[in-house]
């Protein structure tokens, strides 16, 4: 009825905001490589938000805070896979490596979030 549970089953409080935190990045990352995905069918469009992705993730990547560097790599990979998937001969490759990306980057939000919600549960 009311049994007592060692404190080693109960998770801490950071172990749970890296969860979370870990499950909302990686869940946006992946609308956002679907959205990429979308938007780099347009010629023009998909080409100048490519290369502002691109961008952005060399920027992080040069950033001097090294928990930085791990995004930055993951955006310009997906920058680079946009702009790549607008030539002929390597769209079709591109674009089903962005699609693996972004169905890998939702399942990792689903399943950390299952985690921090049973986590959540088991500390009430």
């Amino acid at each position: 009825m009311s049994d007592i549970e060692s404190r080693s089953n109960i998770p801490s409080t950071s172990t749970l905001a890296k969860q979370g935190l870990t499950a909302a990045v990686c869940a946006a990352g992946g609308i956002f490589l679907i959205i990429l995905q979308i938007v780099s069918k347009f010629r023009v469009l998909g080409l100048i938000v490519s290369v502002v992705v691109c961008a952005v993730g060399i920027g992080a990547l040069m950033s001097k805070d090294p928990t930085d560097r791990k995004p930055g790599a993951v955006i310009t990979a997906a920058g680079v896979l946009a702009v790549l998937s607008k030539i002929k001969f390597i769209a079709p490759l591109a674009g089903t490596l962005l699609s693996i990306g972004a169905v890998g980057l939702l399942a990792m939000g689903i399943y950390n979030g299952i985690k921090f919600f049973k986590g959540l549960k088991d500390r009430s």
